[in-house]
C-alpha cells in the first residue's frame, strides 16, 4: 500500500513527471512503511517558539554516558583539494526523514534511521555554490509535501518524496528573492542564510545583505508556499507615510541598507504573531547619512503573521554604530511572575543582555532604564545620546575590560596589548567609533551568536552561549577619488583589499583559519570567475561585496591572483551610494580579534561560556566555561572556554546538547546542575545546533559537522544509547 501511494505522487502533476532511481524510491517507500510520525524536531531551532527544546527523554542523565554513533552521512559535494566547509545547518525531521543542507548549500533528504540517502539536489546545477546555510522549511497540505530552501539568490520548492523541483512553483520552481527590493534586481544579488518560517500557507522570509555602503534593505516578504507569489512586504527601512519614517532623513529610503532579519524569527501560531530579531543599518560603523534612531534597526518587532502589519516593537540599540545586530530569533517562553503566567519573549543580543518581552504588547518584563552614553568625535556623526540597559537580567557576557584584564604569554606581548590598550578610546559598552582606534567587548561576534538559546518550558530556564571576544575598530576616512589619481589596476586592487579584506584575511593573506581562509595559492584552487562570484555574493562570514566591486573587478583580480601590474590607470573609484555629499569612514579591522603579535588572545578567559538562565527570577543557576584550548590552559586552572556560533538545545531528559567550539567536542550537561555528563570528539568542527528526534522508539541526536582535509565536505552524524 505504501509503494502505491508513492507510486501516486509521481503523477500529481501531469506537466512533471519526476522520474528516479528505482532504489532510491524503493528506499524510501520501504521506510515510509515503518515510520512512526515524530515530528518532535520538524522546524528550525525545534519549533515555531524557536525553543530548541524537545520533550524526548529516552536519552537522559542516567544514560548519556552510554551515548554513541549511529550513522555518518559522508557529504561529497565538492571538489577534491577543496577548502574545508563549514556547515551551519540544524538538521529538521518529518516522519523519519532527516532534512539538511551541506555548506556547499546541497539539500539532501536522509533516512533517519539508517542515514542512507533518499534525494539529493543541488541549486546551482553544477556551477560553484556554498555560503552559509542554517537549514530548510518543511511545508504540506494534504498529499503536497514540500521542502522550501534557499540556494544562492533564489528560492526553491521540491517534492519532500523526490527532491525534484515543483514546476508550478514560481518559474520551474523557484522565485528569484532580488525581485521586490528597492534596486533593479539584475544589480543585486540578496542571499539568506537562515530559514523562513510558514504560517498557514505562507513562507515568511528574512534575508542576508552587505553591511557596507549602498546595501539593500532588508525587507521582510511573505510568499505562497504553492505558487510562490509574493504576498506582503514589510520595510524594515520605511517609506514615505510609514510609521518610523520620522527616525530618518528625509530620503534614506533611498539609499540606506540594512536592518535585515538574517538570523530567523519566531511564530505564535495561535495569536498569528510572527516576532523578528533585525540586525543593524548600513554603514555598520559610521551614520552620518543616517541620522536619527533608524527605526527599525536593531530592534524586535511584531508582525500580524498573515498580513504583514506592524503590531509593536522596541529598539534594543538606538543609531546603532558597533554591528550589534539582534544575532537569534526571539524565544518565546512563559514566565511565572507574581502568581501570574505571562506569555513573553526572550531576545538575546550581540552585546550581553536578555530582554524579555509582554508578547501581547512589547511591555518589558524586567525594568529598563535609558543611560546616556559617550559621544561620537567623527566628523558628521551623531550618535544617539542614551541607550537601552535592562536592570535585569545581569549581562550574561562581559562588557567591561581593564589593564587587568590583559593577557601576558610573554612579556613582550604584554607590553604590546598593554600598549595598544592605552593608545585606544575605551569608554566601555558604547564607546562610538573613533580616528584614534576603539575597543569593541564582546565584540561583533559576541556575546550571543545566531545559534541562539534554548528554552526549557518546564522549569522556565533560558541556556545562552556566549563569546567574550574584544576587537579594535580603526576608522578611516575613505577619499577613493584621490587616492585612484596615478593608481595602476593592480594598486586599485591592493587599495580594495587593504580598505575591505584585511581585516579577516591578513596583510600577507594568510588569513585566520577556521573563520577566515587564506587566500595565498587561491590560484591552485578556485578560478578567477569563481572567486568574483564568491566576493559579489558573499558566503559565510564574508559580506556581499558587489557595489564595492562594481567597476573595479579587474583590479581584485589581479591582486588577488598575483597578476604583473597593469600600466592602465585609474580613472574612477566607487565606493556605493549614501546620502549626496556624505563623507565616508570605514572600519578597515572591522570583526577582527584583539590579539598579541603571536596571536594569542588579550583578553584572560574564559573566551566562551554557557549559562542557565531563570527567566521567573531573573537569576543565573549557573555559568561555566565551554570549550577548551588546551595550549592556552594554565596549569591547574579552569578551562578556557572557546569562541563558538552554535547554540544548545535541551530536553526533557535533562539535558543540554551543544557544539560549535573549536576543539570539535559535542557535549551533554545536566540541565540542572551543569555538570558535563558526555562528550564525543568529532571529525570537524560542528559549527551547528544539534537536532534531536525519534523513529521506530528510539531517539537521536543529529548534527552537521564541517569537513576536513580529508572529507571537505563534512558529514551529518547521529547517536543514540544501544
Amino acid at each position: 500500500m505504501a509503494i502505491l501511494k508513492a507510486i501516486q505522487t509521481l503523477v500529481f502533476n501531469k506537466k512533471f513527471l519526476f522520474i528516479f532511481s528505482v532504489t532510491t524510491f524503493l528506499l524510501f517507500a520501504g521506510y515510509q512503511s515503518g515510520r512512526d510520525d515524530d515530528r518532535t524536531w520538524a522546524i528550525y531551532k525545534a519549533d515555531a517558539n524557536s525553543s530548541s527544546y524537545s520533550p524526548l527523554d529516552q536519552i537522559n542523565t542516567a544514560n548519556v554516558s552510554q551515548l554513541r554513533p549511529a550513522w555518518t552521512f559522508t557529504i561529497n559535494d565538492t571538489k577534491p583539494g577543496s577548502r574545508p566547509g563549514s556547515s551551519e545547518c540544524n538538521p529538521i525531521i518529518v516522519d523519519g526523514v532527516l532534512y539538511a543542507t551541506s555548506a556547499k548549500h546541497w539539500a539532501y533528504a536522509i533516512n533517519a534511521e539508517t542515514g542512507q540517502q533518499l534525494w539529493s539536489f543541488d541549486p546551482f546545477d553544477g556551477a560553484e555554490g556554498g555560503g552559509v546555510s542554517r537549514g530548510v522549511t518543511y511545508w504540506e497540505k494534504g498529499r503536497d509535501k514540500r521542502i522550501l530552501f534557499t540556494g544562492g539568490d533564489q528560492l526553491f520548492a521540491l517534492d519532500a518524496h523526490t527532491g525534484k523541483p515543483i514546476a508550478t512553483f514560481g518559474k520551474k520552481g523557484k522565485v528569484s528573492l532580488n525581485v521586490g527590493l528597492r534596486d533593479a534586481p539584475e544589480t543585486i544579488s540578496v542571499i539568506p542564510t537562515s530559514p523562513g518560517i510558514v504560517y498557514n500557507d505562507l513562507l515568511i522570509m528574512g534575508a542576508e545583505v552587505s553591511e557596507l555602503y549602498g546595501a539593500q534593505p532588508g525587507y521582510i516578504r511573505a510568499y505562497d508556499c504553492r505558487t510562490g507569489k509574493l504576498v506582503w512586504t514589510f520595510h524594515t527601512i520605511p517609506l514615505p507615510g510609514e510609521p518610523g519614517y520620522e527616525n530618518w532623513p528625509k530620503d534614506a529610503y533611498k539609499y540606506a541598507g540594512g536592518v535585515n532579519d538574517w538570523a530567523g524569527m519566531s511564530l505564535d501560531i495561535r495569536r498569528g504573531i510572527v516576532f523578528l530579531a533585525l540586525g543593524s543599518p548600513t554603514y555598520d560603523f559610521y551614520g552620518a547619512d543616517r541620522k536619527g534612531k533608524n527605526l527599525y534597526g536593531n530592534s524586535v518587532v511584531a508582525l500580524n503573521a498573515a498580513t504583514g502589519k506592524y503590531i509593536w516593537h522596541y529598539q534594543i540599540v538606538h543609531h546603532d554604530l558597533w554591528d550589534y545586530d539582534l544575532p537569534a530569533p526571539p524565544n518565546l517562553v512563559t514566565v511565572r511572575r507574581d502568581g501570574k503566567v505571562i506569555d513573553a519573549i526572550a531576545q538575546i543580543t550581540k552585546h550581553g543582555f536578555v530582554f524579555v518581552f509582554n508578547r501581547d504588547t512589547g511591555e518589558p518584563l524586567f525594568p529598563i532604564e535609558e543611560r546616556n552614553v559617550p559621544v561620537s568625535h567623527l566628523p558628521g556623526e551623531e550618535a544617539w545620546p542614551t541607550q537601552p540597559f535592562p536592570l535585569k537580567p545581569k549581562p550574561f557576557a562581559r562588557q567591561w575590560m581593564t589593564e587587568k584584564d590583559l593577557t601576558n604569554y610573554s612579556a613582550a606581548g604584554h607590553d604590546s596589548i598593554t600598549k595598544k590598550f592605552r593608545s585606544m578610546r575605551y569608554e566601555g559598552l558604547f564607546t562610538p567609533p573613533d580616528l584614534k582606534g576603539t575597543l569593541m567587548l564582546p565584540g561583533t561576534r559576541g556575546g550571543a551568536e545566531w545559534g541562539g538559546a534554548a528554552y526549557d518550558p518546564a522549569t522556565t530556564v533560558l541556556y545562552i552561549k556566549s563569546n567574550d571576544s574584544p576587537e579594535i575598530q580603526t576608522i578611516k576616512k575613505v577619499d577613493q577619488e584621490q587616492e585612484a589619481k596615478d593608481m595602476t589596476v593592480f594598486d586599485q586592487g591592493k587599495s580594495l583589499y587593504m580598505t575591505y579584506c584585511v581585516a579577516c584575511h591578513g596583510r600577507d593573506k594568510n588569513g585566520d583559519e577556521p573563520n577566515y581562509p587564506s587566500l595565498i595559492g587561491l590560484k591552485n584552487r578556485m578560478t578567477r570567475e569563481v572567486a568574483l562570484d564568491k566576493i559579489r555574493k558573499g558566503g559565510g562570514k564574508m559580506p556581499a561585496f558587489a557595489s564595492v566591486i562594481n567597476g573595479k573587478e579587474k583590479g581584485i583580480l589581479a591582486f588577488l591572483y598575483e597578476k604583473e601590474q597593469n600600466s592602465s590607470k585609474v580613472t574612477k573609484f566607487e565606493t556605493g551610494k549614501t546620502q549626496a555629499g556624505a563623507e565616508k569612514y570605514l572600519n578597515v579591522t572591522a570583526y577582527g580579534n584583539f590579539r598579541d603579535p603571536n596571536g594569542n588572545p588579550a583578553l584572560r578567559p574564559p573566551w566562551g561560556t554557557l549559562n542557565a538562565l531563570n527567566l521567573s527570577t531573573g537569576e543565573y543557576d549557573w555559568q561555566i566555561p565551554l570549550g577548551n584550548d588546551e595550549k592556552r590552559q594554565e596549569q591547574g586552572m579552569p578551562e578556557t572556554g572557546q569562541e563558538g556560533s552554535a547554540g544548545p538545545i535541551v530536553t526533557a531528559g535533562g539535558l543540554v546538547f551543544i557544539s560549535g567550539t573549536n576543539d570539535k567536542k559535542l557535549r551533554a550537561f545536566d540541565k540542572v546542575t551543569g555538570k558535563l555528563l558526555w562528550q564525543t570528539t568529532l571529525p570537524g568542527v560542528a559549527n551547528a545546533t544539534a537536532s534531536t528526534y525519534q523513529v521506530k522508539g528510539r531517539q537521536y541526536v543529529a548534527l552537521s559537522v564541517g569537513g576536513t582535509k580529508e572529507n571537505p565536505s563534512g558529514s551529518i552524524m547521529a547517536f543514540t544509547v544501544r
